[in-house]
This record gives C-alpha cells, structure tokens and sequence, in this order.
C-alpha cells in the first residue's frame, strides 16, 4: 500500500501497512477498535448531553425533551449529508496516497470541500424554507411542538458547521490522523457539556441556549477541521482548483452506501414518534419523552459498536487483498467476538442498571419508570444485533457492498419499518417497542447466514485471482 512516503510519517506506514499484514490478529484488531470506539462514545456524549441538560429543566423539563427527541432525528439527518461526502471521498484520496499520486489527492479534497459547503447551504435554505412540516413529519405536535420549533431553528444556523465538522474529519482520518480525528469530535463534546449548562440555566435561555451551544460547539469542531486541512505539515491540505464533476460525481456514487443506511435510521425514528403521535393519544407527548430518553441509551450501544465494527475492516480488507485467508478469519473472529462482548454488558445494563443511567435524564419517577419499560422490551434481542454489525461491515470489508447494504436494509426497510407501522395499530401505541427485538433476532441470522455462504466463496476467488495474476507475469521458458 506504501501509503504515506513522507519521512514524518514514516511511523504511520510502520504501524500501518506493516503491522496489518504481521501483527497478531488480535493486536492489529484492538489496535483499531479501541480508538474507533472511545471516539463513537464521545461522539455520543456530543448527541446525548443536550438531552441531559433540557430533562433537567424546572416544571417544563420532560415536554421540552419531546419537543428535543422529535429534532435528535433528523439533526442526524443533516450531519448524515457530512458524511456523504466525507466517505465518499476519503477512501478514494487514501488510494491515490497509497499509489503516491498526491495531487490526485488533494484534488480530491477540494471537491470534496467544495461539496461540502455548498450542499451545507442548500441545506440550510431547505431547512428554514420548510422548517414547521419537517418537524411534523417527525413527529412535532401538543405542548411540545414549540420547543421543538425553538431548538430546531436555532440549531439550523449551524448546519454549515455540522455538515463540514463531519465530512472534513473523515478526509482528516484517511491520512492516517487517527488521534487527531478524534480530537476533532473531542473539542465539540467537551465545549458542548460545559456550554449547555451556562446557556440553558444561567443565562435561562432553556431549549434555545441548548441549541445555540450546540452551534458554538460544532463551530469549534469545523474550525479544527479546517485549520488541521490547512496546516502545511498536514500531507494532504484544502486548496482551491481542480474542481471537476467527474470526480464530485464519484464521491457521490461511493459516498451514497453510508448515506443509505443512516437515513434510513432516521426514517424509522421518524415512524417510530409518528405512531406514537398518532396512537399515543394525550399521553404521547409523554411517550416521546420517554423514547427520547430510551434511544439516548441505545445510541450509547449502537454508536460504539458500530466503532467496532466500522474501524476494523482494514485488518480484513488488508488481509483479504494480501490473500491471506487464514488471518481474514482470524480477524473477523475477534471483530465480533468484541462486538459480541459489549453487547453483552449493554444488555446486561438495561436489565439491572437501566434506572441509575437513565435517571441522568429526568428527575420525573412515571417519565423514568416509562423509559426503563420501554428500554427492557427494545434490547431483549441485544445480543444478536451484535452479529449484523460484525458481519455486515465484514461484507463491506470484503468489497460487496451491495450485499452489505441488502442485509442492513433487509432489517430495517424489510422487517423493522412494517412492524413499527402495524404493531400498534393491531395492538396499542407501547407494542411499537416489539418491531426493534423482533427485527434485531431475524436480522442477526440472516446477516450470519449470508456471511457464512459468502466468505469461503470469496476467499476462494480472491485466491483463484491471485494464481492467475501470477501465473500471467511468469517469463515464458
């Protein structure tokens, strides 16, 4: 791969290219888990701790986090567009790193840029253009609705910087910058938990003060971003020029995968506060209080497994395009058997400490009982989801993402949107919680069965191109 030929980074092409194809496949795999991990939890910490704050609020705390869990949706919406670009990009700049064309590179970063900051702008104007029906689409409605118009039009300001602090990191990390990626999601946390208290309490700005924090906070994520692309000792920097629709149009194409599979997240949040508007009854303000509370906790699982899972497919990519079987299922091995512990000690935390992590939310006892019911029906099949992370981005390790994104859609689209749509109409508004579990346990053996009926069959052609190619470069005689 020769990735980085730069004296200075030199130790990133030691403990890179070097240490996937020798290092013990249990150390290479840890050595890419645990720092994809701690920067997904943090990352959640980012997501969460508004809601932490708002549920705090006096007399008005557990209405105000409806009006906040109906905008959690689609905030991540927004942010999904960084990352549209953001993988749609980087993987193609690492490559032409990798084959020492560093213009190619950094002409793909400028597009990427570029894209970047004008679909942020398009964003925007749709955003405030159709603000009211978005936000009842998703849900908004009763006592909630204002607060979810105060957070959602304050938060929209800063969508430039949400949409560029998501796309640039991932051009950050395909250098090799892993540790000062991190830090990019680092700065926005931390400025975020200790502005909110200071806009929402001291300043009593309440739902607004959360929001504008949460702006300030992604402004100084952005501005990192941009001053590390700028910075002359970075390898690849921003620049201006060599901007072309061709390439645009492929980070588009690559980058559509990811997009996918996060928008279609949103979209079963959105039907899931949908239906509770709509069979809650006056009780469904309170139900979406409480699953905004409850989804908080399950973005703590979801995020850092998909950390996992997510940052270690280049032990399984490396290995499979060195032909090296043995260690592609070494690798894998150990992926979800970490995937597999955590979820396990997740599951575990919902059952028997579901009330003291979730109490961080809410101070109102039928708010925290409500989320602890919800939260033991939605992870009673945890631990099988832990096998459709590790097996679907081992599929997209392998490079057939199309079967990845077919088994992830499988269990979402397939399974989860019809069983959040016809469980409570049949059943009542609480029976939603069942599409979550029964989806998780189907979607966990097929993506098992479907792993296992490709890995061999891969292996075997990565293999059969391997003697081929060889067998063509022999000099005849």
């Amino acid at each position: 791969m020769n990735l980085i030929k730069h004296p200075r980074h030199l130790h990133f092409k030691k403990h890179g290219e070097r240490y996937l194809a020798e290092g013990k496949p249990i150390f290479v795999v840890l050595g890419l888990a645990i720092p994809s991990f701690f920067a997904q939890l943090v990352n959640v910490l980012y997501s969460v701790v508004d809601r932490i704050y708002i549920g705090h609020m006096e007399a008005v705390g557990s209405v105000a986090l409806a009006g906040v869990g109906v905008c959690g949706p689609i905030v991540t919406l927004i942010a999904s567009f960084g990352t549209l670009i953001g993988l749609g990009g980087s993987p193609t700049m690492s490559i032409r790193l990798g084959e020492g064309n560093k213009e190619e590179a950094k002409r793909i970063l400028n597009n990427g840029a570029l894209m970047l900051v004008v679909l942020s702008v398009i964003l925007t104007g749709v955003v405030f253009a159709f603000r009211m029906p978005i936000l009842h689409l998703f849900g908004a409605g009763g006592e909630s609705e204002i607060y979810a118009d105060e957070y959602f039009t304050w938060y929209s300001v800063g969508t430039l910087f949400a949409v560029l602090s998501t796309g640039l990191n991932n051009f950050i990390v395909g250098q090799g910058y892993g540790k000062t990626g991190m830090a990019t999601v680092l700065v926005g946390a931390v400025a975020n938990i200790a502005l909110d208290p200071l806009f929402i309490f001291t300043f009593g700005m309440g739902v607004r003060g959360a929001a504008i924090a949460t702006v300030i906070s992604q402004f100084l994520s952005a501005l990192f971003t941009v001053l590390v692309l700028l910075n002359k000792r970075t390898l690849v920097t921003i620049g201006f020029g060599g901007y072309s629709l061709r390439v645009m149009r492929n980070i588009f194409t690559l980058g559509l995968s990811p997009f996918l599979i996060i928008a279609t997240d949103s979209a079963l949040v959105l039907a899931l506060n949908g239906v509770l508007r709509i069979h809650g009854g006056d009780q469904a303000d309170a139900m979406i209080a409480a699953t905004t509370i409850m989804l908080s906790f399950m973005q703590i699982v979801t995020l850092p497994m998909g950390g996992i899972s997510g940052g270690t497919q280049p032990a399984i990519s490396y290995n499979y395009g060195a032909n090296q079987p043995a260690r592609v299922k070494r690798c894998q091995l150990y992926i979800l058997l970490l995937c597999l512990g955590y979820a396990v000690i997740m599951f575990f935390l919902a059952r028997f400490a579901a009330h003291p992590i979730l109490s961080v939310f809410t101070d109102d006892a039928a708010l925290l009982a409500t989320s602890e019911r919800y939260l033991k029906i939605y992870t009673m099949m945890l631990i099988p989801l832990a096998f459709q992370y590790a097996f679907v981005d081992g599929v997209t390790a392998l490079g057939i993402a199309p079967a990845a994104i077919s088994i992830s859609l499988f269990r979402k689209i397939v399974l989860m949107l019809p069983l959040t749509l016809i469980l409570p109409a049949v059943f009542g508004a609480e029976s939603v919680f069942y599409a979550e579990p029964i989806a998780d346990g189907i979607g966990g053996m097929v993506s098992t069965i479907v792993y296992l009926l490709l890995i061999n069959r891969l292996l075997r052609k990565r293999a059969e191109a391997v003697r081929k190619a060889q067998a063509a470069t022999k000099i005849p005689g």
